[in-house]
């Protein structure tokens, strides 16, 4: 090959390196959840990420936090929100490039595992679970939480036929008397407390160290990219945050965020009142990204290890949070 041809070759290639790099700061996907109303919906129907970003924002809903990895991996989403803890640890752990950007939310009580009435199996009786079959989307926080709920109650995972069923699945195979627990969460664990109970109350489990939150991710590489992008982006959801946390705002944020989650709003009202918006500077506190987030990761790829779920673990998951972005977006 000559060394012209070589050159126009490299040249051609930096032109459509340059125009993908040009195309991904004009246009970027986000993946979130369908029947998980949060404030930043309405900053999402209202145009404010397209408007204060200045690029085309594109959104895709997920079942869950697995399929949220896969979609960054792939290079189809480039942010997600509200993706669980256990979701991004069991791909970080794998050795996929991703950071934690935010704390999307807290919401221990709208993460759960439901008995099906039938059985009456409560937490006083829970070894009776032995020999059941139980939906578990797995790799996901309810699947942590399912996983230390077992060992508290002292019930053996290999005495359960545990299936991988995403939340709304689960939620049916429930209804159906297909399964005897179920574990989910928002609309279709509203739906299985309709055909069952749950073990132990979100205070309950917090007592046993399972705490429930989900963050916004996003790859390493991007972020490194576009931090100013992603600032703008923390920013906008943020304020939308804080919007909805001074309670003077329900009423019009209320029925567009219902709409969008797809849910009615009595539904969306009462999901969405189990859940918490902490505000920047909380996020930033040692309890939250400042450490506690990344001590807590730790003990959730332990869990998944000792159980078998992963092959390993991360001896620390510090570089897994990048708080840059959130502090700009803040102004600190």
């Amino acid at each position: 090959m000559t060394r012209t041809r070589l050159s126009a070759l490299l040249a051609s290639a930096a032109m459509v390196l340059s125009a993908q790099s040009a195309l991904a700061q004009d246009e970027i996907t986000v993946g979130y959840f369908l029947e998980w109303p949060m404030p930043f919906q309405f900053a999402k129907e209202q145009g404010t990420y397209d408007e204060e970003m200045g690029v085309k924002v594109n959104w895709v809903s997920f079942d869950t936090g697995t399929a949220m990895s896969a979609a960054m991996a792939s290079g189809d989403v480039q942010i997600s929100v509200s993706q669980g803890v256990p979701p991004f640890v069991v791909a970080t752990s794998a050795g996929q490039d991703l950071q934690v950007l935010d704390v999307a939310v807290s919401y221990s009580e709208n993460d759960n595992c439901v008995v099906r009435e039938d059985l009456e199996i409560d937490k006083d009786s829970a070894a009776e679970l032995s020999g059941k079959k139980v939906a578990v989307p797995l790799g996901t926080a309810a699947h942590y939480g399912f996983l230390k709920q077992m060992e508290h109650f002292g019930v053996a995972l290999n005495d359960l036929d545990i299936v991988d069923m995403a939340p709304p699945d689960g939620a049916a195979a429930l209804a159906q008397a297909n399964v005897d627990m179920a574990c989910g969460w928002g609309g279709a664990l509203r739906r299985m407390t309709e055909h069952g109970n749950v073990l132990l109350t979100g205070a309950e489990k917090e007592e046993l160290g399972i705490l429930v939150f989900d963050v916004t991710s996003a790859p390493a590489a991007f972020v490194a990219e576009n931090s100013d992008l992603v600032a703008s982006f923390l920013k906008v959801t943020a304020d939308a945050n804080a919007m909805w946390n001074s309670g003077q705002h329900t009423a019009e944020m209320l029925p567009v965020i219902a709409k969008d989650a797809g849910m009615d709003e009595d539904a969306t009202q009462a999901t969405i009142d189990t859940f918490i918006f902490p505000d920047v500077d909380t996020q930033l506190s040692d309890k939250w990204l400042g450490g506690g987030s990344q001590e807590f990761m730790k003990g959730v790829a332990d869990v998944f290890v000792s159980s078998g779920s992963i092959g390993a673990a991360l001896d620390s998951y510090e570089n897994a949070v990048n708080t840059g972005p959130l502090s700009d977006a803040s102004g600190s």
